[in-house]
């Protein structure tokens, strides 16, 4: 064996099998991730909403009639309304106590 270099077939297999091992648990958890990020930035656009209702309120003593009002003024939504990562529209009514309902806007 003296003077050949390189790596055998069955050494070069075994890497394949530990990289294919490592790949099978790192990539759900990758996916996972990004589902959560996005149920996350989700509930983040609904709490931020549910603050510019209050701001709405204290500005003008009365709340909006609906989450269109708001949104779609530029005071408040420079940007434009808020937008569901998944794709998913948020409800246009509050609810009776003012606010953007989280339980009826899930994924």
């Amino acid at each position: 064996m003296r003077g050949k270099k390189g790596f055998s077939l069955v050494e070069l297999m075994i890497v394949v099998l530990i990289l294919g091992a490592l790949a099978a648990i790192a990539v759900p958890r990758i996916l996972g991730g990004a589902n959560q990020a996005k149920a996350n930035a989700c509930a983040t656009n609904i709490d931020l909403m549910n603050s510019q209702i209050e701001l709405y309120y204290a500005n003008t003593g009365g709340y909006p009639a609906d989450l269109p009002t708001l949104t779609g003024n530029a005071n408040y939504f420079p940007d434009g309304a808020p937008t569901c990562p998944f794709g998913v529209a948020y409800p246009d009514a509050l609810t009776a106590n003012n606010r953007v309902d989280a339980s009826s806007h899930s994924h």
